[in-house]
């Protein structure tokens, strides 16, 4: 697993400060008043910093942004990185400074002159989490990245502001390995392996295979990956950090490591993205992950359908009636329309078993939700209101796109078949809201419940403010705020 950026924190130290060969990273106020840091840094450059802040280019800056000073005389350091914060720099405004800090230093050591505690754990987070980088399976293997050490008069308050937050990154770091990773890597035993790997954290991990799940009824599930070699599997991790038999909060993943389409084949064009088709089940083991290294004291059980979806003999043909673990008997219309039919029988399980107090399903489920809201916002469907909005103030606390679509009677009568209870399609017209209904059909009146379509949102082509290209780990972030919020005792 690609691991955090390795962060010491320390007092303040002129001397060290003067030595440092790496690059120095220091804040100064918007309207250019210096902090005793920056005073500092001011004092051993002989008057540069000053000036650099008075500069043209320093008042074109936006709160956030970084301008660097090269080699400055009277330091070791290769470069003073200026990072300009408004008086009032919110969440967004500190994370996005230490991204640019995080994309300034590259490979070499890092010295941090923190602000305030609060600024410099969420600079400390924002750095983090765009320091990441996917080169495992390049010959050359992943490049040496230098030390970040932060400097504090109160080194300890901060390192301990900033541990709930890098346990979050940790967790969207490992959503974001098992997002990039390559399916012939990543194969469905491994994936249920790396998962059951995080009983060394904590976690309560349960693996059930074939036979398990023939026997518990779970044949949409086990129709998807019956065209493949590789076994299919639910994984069942949980965390126990709350109230002794409180009911959890149910967090439910689409887990397809590869997607062909099976006898529906997809158009070869693209079809190597589908190694991120399994992106959120990716994002249920980064928020399980994060909830244990943090401690969280909440109830939480996250639930992952694995399997591959391949065409052979033994593949599910369009035409086929499959019944569910719920009972009900489905249409196959369409093999690629598949992530519903792995969805629909965790998310009964997760009923059945656990009797949650709310469920909150993710999958990269339909091309449609990126027509709709591109690569900005999730796909938010929902029966609660309650849950629904705590959801969204969560996201949008933390910066990651999220938008509720409707949902209604209407769109549910796309699914009707003449030959089952339902087909497993709507149509193109509103392909991502059909989607929805059907998964709707298989939650009880009584659970609260929240459908993300992240299709959009897990991995993209260009750069987002906390991520490179590739899988962002979007939903880490917003899932652990939500639970943090509405779900922890005190």
């Amino acid at each position: 697993m690609t691991s955090l950026t390795p962060m010491t924190f320390a007092q303040t130290d002129i001397e060290k400060i003067a030595d440092h060969d790496g690059r120095v990273a220091v804040t100064v106020d918007a309207t250019g008043k210096m902090n005793p840091a920056a005073r500092r840094i001011n004092k051993l450059t002989k008057g540069a910093l000053e000036r650099l802040v008075q500069s043209a280019a320093f008042a074109e800056l936006k709160s956030g942004d970084v301008l660097s000073m090269g080699y400055p005389t009277g330091m070791a350091a290769e470069a003073v990185d200026v990072v300009k914060l408004a008086n009032n720099a919110d969440v967004t405004d500190l994370r996005k400074a230490g991204a640019n800090l995080a994309k300034k230093r590259g490979t070499s050591d890092l010295l941090v002159l923190a602000g305030g505690l609060r600024k410099a754990a969420e600079l400390c987070f924002g750095l983090a989490m765009r320091d990441y980088t996917f080169e495992d399976r390049k010959s050359n293997g992943k490049p040496r990245k230098g030390a970040v050490t932060v400097m504090a008069s109160k080194p300890e308050e901060v390192e301990a502001a900033a541990a709930p937050l890098l346990a979050i990154a940790d967790g969207a770091f490992m959503t974001r390995d098992l997002t990039n990773e390559p399916a012939n890597f990543l194969t469905t035993t491994e994936f249920a392996d790396r998962l059951a790997e995080m009983k060394s954290i904590g976690l309560e991990v349960e693996v059930l295979d074939d036979a398990k799940l023939e026997e518990l009824g779970m044949r949409t599930l086990l129709s998807v990956g019956q065209g493949s070699d590789s076994p299919s599997y639910v994984v069942v991790m949980k965390w126990n950090g709350g109230e002794k038999d409180a009911a959890p909060l149910a967090l439910v993943g689409k887990g397809v490591v590869f997607d062909t389409g099976g006898i529906s084949l997809k158009p070869g064009a693209g079809m190597e993205d589908m190694t991120m088709d399994m992106g959120g089940a990716g994002v249920v083991a980064g928020v399980m992950r994060s909830l244990a290294l943090r401690k969280a004291k909440a109830n939480v059980v996250g639930l992952v359908g694995i399997v591959e979806n391949m065409p052979s003999g033994a593949a599910t043909r369009p035409g086929d009636v499959i019944k569910s673990m719920k009972g009900d008997t489905v249409e196959v219309v369409n093999t690629d329309a598949e992530g519903r039919l792995v969805l629909c029988d965790v998310m009964w399980y997760a009923q059945e078993r656990f009797k949650p107090v709310g469920m909150i399903d993710l999958a990269t489920l339909t091309g449609a939700i990126i027509i709709g809201l591109g690569h900005e916002n999730a796909g938010v469907f929902s029966n609660n209101d309650a849950l629904c909005n705590a959801f969204l103030k969560a996201a949008g606390t933390e910066n990651e796109g999220a938008w509720r679509m409707p949902m209604g009677d209407g769109y549910d009568k796309l699914l009707k078949s003449r030959i089952a209870d339902m087909r497993n399609i709507g149509g193109r017209a509103g392909g991502s809201i059909s989607a929805a209904q059907f998964l709707g059909r298989f939650v009880k009146d009584e659970t609260p419940w929240i459908h993300l379509d992240i299709a959009g949102v897990a991995s993209v082509k260009n750069e987002t403010a906390l991520a490179p290209v590739g899988a962002t780990g979007w939903g880490v972030a917003s899932l652990n705020r939500l639970i943090s919020d509405n779900f922890e005792t005190e």
